[in-house]
């Protein structure tokens, strides 16, 4: 894809600070990081998003962004780590080109964990109705 941001870092037409490459997988250190040491794992094929990612690509990338993530880790000397991934617009999804965010985590760092909700017991059955007859 020529206008990718990501695609561009893979094919060095912009520069970056890659913590990890192999011919399939490609980790950088992210330029706006939310928390120090802050890494993005990309396959080097283009794909928009988790879920329009061929599984063989997936079956590739998750061993490496389970590797990537401990170094980082380690590295940082972190308290945890947040492994994630956005699919679309409305879930902050930036560049569309499948990412995985290695956000490390330090005790009383700040950040705020996702806003959670009560829920009743017949609604939470009724969702998953729904999403069952998906599957």
């Amino acid at each position: 894809m020529t206008d990718c941001i990501f695609c561009k870092i893979i094919n060095r037409e912009i520069p970056s600070d890659i913590i990890y490459e192999d011919d399939q997988v490609m980790a950088f250190m992210d330029i706006r990081p939310v928390s120090r040491g802050h890494a993005l794992v990309v396959p080097k094929v283009h794909s928009e998003d988790f879920l329009s990612t061929d599984d063989a690509a997936l079956e590739y990338i998750t061993p490496k962004v389970k590797q990537i993530a401990n170094a980082v880790m380690i590295a940082m000397n972190a308290d945890g780590i947040n492994i994630t991934t956005n699919h679309g617009a409305a879930a902050g999804q930036v560049v569309f080109h499948l990412h995985f965010h290695l956000i490390p985590r330090y005790k009383n760092d700040g950040l705020k964990p996702w806003h959670h909700h009560d829920s009743e017991q017949k609604t939470r059955t009724e969702l998953a109705d729904l999403i069952k007859k998906k599957l």
